[in-house]
């Protein structure tokens, strides 16, 4: 064998049995989590759009995560050209079907056919240290090189006053949505709860773990009469009201993380009226 040969069959050898170089995925800030509406002032100052029942997910720039970062197995051919940058958006498939979304993310094992009805719906670059207009100029460019049907971007419009804002909301409601999302023009991706992201809604909502069941009785005899759940506050409650007949024979498992409505709160601070609307979580996957 000449001299040359022989060196490029040495070299060929040790890039075959040299590993991959790994490329570690870009860091990303916490989530950024939205307040309820209040006096907003000037709407002018704001971008809003809808709040979409889907399940909040993140694009590090190399693997797809649920809002806490957990691992979410979709598809390869699912994120096959999306940019390098990390963005955030929702998992969505039509207004009305979260569950759906939410059994795609929670399975064990992808299923192809039910990923392909799946968009990422994208409205932030949590990478990105510059306000949040000019990122969402950002990401409207990277949506639109990447022109990918299954990567698409939240519309985001400003509002001129409080009127113009409440019948948009009551057009939302109207069409099955869920709510609205304030975003502040000026405002810098924060980590945590934040006064730039407001969620504006007709009754309020919020999460808690199941700690237990109370049984049924009369025709939900043998089956849950209501969820016993804890808030983050710590405040324990039952949720009855809501609970389709398959939720009372097949229930939110121990531990699950389920979202409730409510309107306001009782003398005792606890929830009025609560009503239980899905399971955010299964044990041990976070809260998304």
């Amino acid at each position: 064998m000449e001299p040359r040969t022989a060196l490029l069959a040495l070299l060929l050898s040790a890039a075959l049995l040299s590993p991959m170089p790994a490329f570690p995925a870009s860091p990303l800030p916490a989530p950024m989590l939205a307040t309820r509406f209040h006096d907003a002032g000037d709407l002018t100052h704001w971008l809003v759009s809808e709040k979409l029942d889907g399940v909040r997910a993140r694009w590090d720039g190399h693997r797809l995560l649920t809002r806490n970062g957990d691992p979410i197995d979709a598809p390869r051919w699912f994120t096959a050209g999306w940019p390098a940058q990390a963005m955030e958006g929702e998992l969505w498939i039509a207004r009305g079907q979260f569950q759906q979304v939410s059994d795609l993310v929670r399975a064990l094992r992808p299923d192809q056919a039910g990923w392909r009805k799946v968009r990422f719906m994208a409205f932030d670059l949590p990478g990105d240290a510059d306000p949040f207009a000019q990122r969402v100029q950002r990401l409207r460019a990277l949506v639109a090189l990447a022109g990918l049907p299954r990567l698409q971007l939240i519309a985001q419009t400003r509002l001129h006053d409080r009127a113009a804002l409440d019948a948009r909301l009551r057009a939302v409601l109207a069409a099955g949505g869920e709510g609205l999302m304030l975003h502040r023009a000026a405002g810098r991706y924060v980590g945590g709860r934040s006064d730039g992201l407001l969620k504006y809604k007709a009754a309020a909502d919020d999460e808690a773990w199941v700690i237990g069941y109370r049984p049924g009785r009369g025709k939900y005899a043998g089956q849950v009469g209501a969820l016993l759940v804890e808030d983050a506050r710590g405040r324990r409650f039952a949720l009855g009201s809501g609970l389709s007949d398959a939720d009372r024979r097949h229930p939110p498992r121990h531990g699950s993380v389920v979202t409730y409505r409510y309107d306001g709160l009782t003398a005792k601070g606890t929830p009025r009226f609560a009503r239980y609307l899905r399971v955010r979580a299964e044990p041990g996957r976070g809260r998304r």
